[in-house]
């Protein structure tokens, strides 16, 4: 302690050695300093267009009224793998409700049936881009000739209802 300042570098004023009041949180604007955080970044590390435009088409492809078919079986992940197997298809069960989907990935494309068997049309989402436009048959199948790349969900339309599936990475 020297004789103007008191413990801790502190003056009796409140002021710290260098002159400056010390920080008051009920004070501080926290909104302002957010917005000036979000113009300096928009300064200094804006977003790129492309994500801009992928984040507002990824959007568009959301469904309010779709029901979302869970992810009950992956082969990557719950099958026993088997010693000298090479190419393996990946099988993939989502489950909504009433309706399971089944459906094979390999490099040839995907291969897929509803259950209960029906008919239905259905959508390869791959984020922005468009997606394949497939029919299930009556006995619920369908098929795809190009396999998925990157992420990846499924659009079902049946008579009933729309159903999305989880997004899987390919």
């Amino acid at each position: 302690m020297n004789g103007t300042n008191g413990p801790n570098g502190v003056d009796d004023e409140g002021d710290d050695i260098f002159g400056d009041v010390p920080f008051v949180d009920e004070e501080f604007d926290h909104d302002r300093l957010e917005e000036e955080l979000r113009q300096a970044a928009a300064v200094l590390d804006p977003v790129p267009a492309e994500l801009r435009r992928a984040a507002i088409e990824a959007y568009a492809l959301h469904d309010l009224d779709a029901r979302i078919a869970e992810l009950t079986f992956d082969s990557l992940v719950d099958a026993i793998p088997v010693r000298g197997a090479v190419d393996v298809p990946r099988m993939l069960t989502f489950h909504t409700g009433g309706l399971t989907v089944d459906v094979e990935v390999t490099d040839e494309g995907l291969l897929g049936q509803l259950l209960p068997p029906q008919p239905a049309s259905v959508e390869v989402l791959h984020g922005p881009r468009a997606g394949a436009a497939l029919t299930a048959d009556d006995l619920g199948r369908f098929a795809c000739d190009a396999p998925p790349s990157g992420p990846f969900a499924l659009r079902l339309r049946t008579a009933a209802e729309v159903v999305v599936t989880e997004w899987l990475k390919a």
